[in-house]
């Protein structure tokens, strides 16, 4: 090889050394948003209860899918939730730490909105799951979906123990929208987006159907609840006060 040539090499490698390492600096300089959005609670959950593999999950109608959609709201790329948890598309958790550079690569290139609706549909199984398993009486396809979209949100141990869910299965629906509108609370402290979130759902439970505007009975409890700590521990905490103010 005669000198020019091995300039030129030279030369070449240099410059690929210098590609290589910018590349490097960009890797470690690029950060992912942080998005103020509370994952879904029932993602949450270490343990889903999966519905069999020979059971049919009752279909969720498009408006139902549309509510969802909407109050988790859509971003496309790779983002860090308020819990700073690596999530995409309509609050899909992809794992309980931050991005990191080592999520799946179906995801670090962002997804289409059919993609994640693809997933978020699959999201939903277990919420679908545990309506149908819990809820003893008929729905309507209205009923049904605002009730997914409720326990995808606090997720399915919440709902098991709650009012609303009694409320349901003793057909006292014209304490229902009463009993949503409870859960609004977020890290002891009231949010406008889970009060607009159970507006929405009243509204779907109630299609069609004349909205009910229950009075509230001598005994009935209706302090909010936060939607992290369910219903069990909103109850023992005011116990717990009840105590210390006598």
């Amino acid at each position: 090889m005669n000198r020019d040539s091995s300039s030129v090499v030279c030369l070449l490698s240099s410059i690929s050394i210098l590609i290589l390492a910018c590349g490097v600096v960009f890797a470690q300089t690029t950060t992912v948003q942080t998005i103020d959005r509370l994952p879904p609670g029932e993602l949450l959950n270490d343990v889903k209860e999966l519905p069999p593999q020979d059971v049919k999950l009752r279909p969720i109608y498009q408006k139902g899918i549309s509510l969802t959609k909407l109050s988790e709201g859509w971003v496309p790329r790779l983002y860090n939730d308020a819990a700073h948890y690596c999530t995409i598309g309509y609050g899909h958790l992809i794992c309980k730490t931050p991005c990191n550079g080592k999520e799946p690569a179906e995801f670090r290139n962002g997804i289409t909105k059919a993609k994640g609706e693809e997933i978020l549909v699959s999201d939903l199984a277990s919420s679908q799951y545990a309506v149908m398993t819990d809820v003893q009486v008929p729905l309507s396809d209205g009923q049904f979906a605002a009730l997914t979209d409720f326990v995808f949100n606090v997720g399915s141990v919440h709902f098991r123990s709650s009012t609303l869910l009694r409320v349901v299965n003793s057909k006292r629906l014209d304490q229902v929208p009463d009993e949503l509108r409870r859960w609004v609370m977020a890290g002891d402290k009231p949010l406008t987006a889970l009060k607009t979130r159970r507006e929405r759902e009243v509204d779907l439970f109630f299609e069609g159907l004349p909205k009910p505007k229950a009075i509230p009975q001598p005994g009935e409890e209706l302090s909010p609840i936060d939607i992290r700590k369910g219903e069990q521990s909103n109850t023992a905490a005011r116990s717990q006060q009840s105590i210390l103010n006598r």
